[in-house]
């Protein structure tokens, strides 16, 4: 009998064959020209390094020659395509809660970003958000605070500079903090600022960290630069998984992606910090005149935008949600980054009211 069950089950398996090899196809939001396709590339590297191409295999392809950045999103949640390299906050239209997942004005930082993802349950709120839309989403790259604004005709030395100017500037919260400070926004995508600028379709624009900025060529249509780059204090990017691709994989492969993804996190930051000091060398050497917001300026900027994320939270309850295990962790934390100052990773900003933000998120 147990004979019998063995040769059965061998027969079973020669029927079955050997298994058949997952083949993804992987975009991004980024075109070639922009250095932030290089954080993509370098996930898709490791990622084919580290899982037998017998099992995985992740064909990347540049932003925009599949399909446009905007549409990226749908393609991964349809499972037209298997995987799709963003950042979150360009889907806020969609859930206000992207929004906080991508950036913040004037409170995470880098590391703030990478403690909560790993330390304090944010990798959980991540596939819990993207979950809503049919996708597991892994963070694998992270920048501290971006340039700030770059303009063509006119510095932005004071807050007032900033009066009547129309900014191409990314973000939920950040388009209305701008306009309080009496800027307009206008949005665009990252391969459309270098004409918008030369045109005078805009005054000036912010994007990301200084190489993305002059991956850009903002250096050849910018005269001034106005740090720092208060409005997106720093930026997460990830890779959107479509469910029923992550399902089919082993538990061993999910563990592999996840690994990569962790890799290139840390990749991604120090990569950039070299990159970002390489590029402020050569803005100021094309004659970039740079200027610095002075801190009572920047006091009063954090002022307006703790009332902004509050507003945009209690409007939101996923992003309220959001917001409420962001400053939780902030405040957790500041117990040791304050008691360890100045040798510490960075400051403890006097974000939100935590309580009223919790009772905006029902909790």
């Amino acid at each position: 009998m147990f004979a019998k069950y063995l040769m059965g089950a061998a027969t079973a398996a020669v029927l079955a064959g050997p298994a058949m090899a997952e083949n993804w196809t992987m975009t991004t939001t980024w075109p070639s020209s922009l250095e932030l396709i290089e954080i993509d590339k370098k996930f898709v590297e490791i990622a084919n390094a580290l899982i037998d191409d017998e099992d995985l295999t992740i064909e990347f392809f540049d932003g925009g020659s599949l399909v446009p950045a905007g549409e990226v999103f749908g393609a991964v949640e349809s499972g037209t395509i298997q995987a799709g390299g963003d950042w979150p906050g360009y889907w806020a239209g969609r859930d206000a809660a992207f929004s906080p997942l991508a950036t913040t004005a004037s409170l995470f930082n880098a590391v703030d970003y990478v403690n909560w993802i790993k330390g304090w349950g944010g990798a959980e709120i991540y596939n819990e958000v993207y979950g809503k839309f049919g996708m597991v989403y892994l963070p694998y790259g992270v920048t501290n605070n971006e340039s700030g604004f770059r303009t063509v005709s006119k510095a932005v030395r004071t807050t007032e500079d900033l009066q009547g100017l129309r900014l191409r500037v990314s973000g939920l919260e950040q388009g209305k903090l701008l306009e309080k400070l009496g800027g307009s926004q206008v949005s665009m995508a990252g391969g459309e600022i270098y004409q918008s600028l030369e045109r005078g379709v805009i005054d000036g624009a912010e994007f990301s960290t200084p190489n993305v900025d002059l991956s850009g060529g903002f250096d050849q249509v910018t005269k001034y630069w106005s740090t720092p780059g208060w409005h997106q204090s720093s930026s997460i990017f990830g890779v959107m998984i479509n469910k029923a691709a992550w399902d089919a994989l082993s538990p061993e492969n999910q563990e592999r992606l996840k690994v990569a993804a962790d890799a290139t996190l840390l990749w991604s930051l120090a990569n950039t910090e070299k990159r970002a000091t390489e590029a402020y060398q050569k803005f100021q050497e094309a004659g970039t005149e740079i200027t610095r917001l002075d801190d009572a300026t920047l006091e009063n900027i954090q002022n307006m935008a703790n009332e902004t994320i509050t507003e945009v939270a209690c409007d939101n309850p996923s992003s309220a949600k959001v917001y409420a295990s962001m400053l939780g962790y902030l405040q957790d934390y500041s117990k040791w980054r304050d008691a360890s100052a100045p040798f510490n990773l960075g400051r403890t900003p006097q974000g939100p009211d935590l309580a009223r933000i919790q009772e905006c998120a029902g909790g």
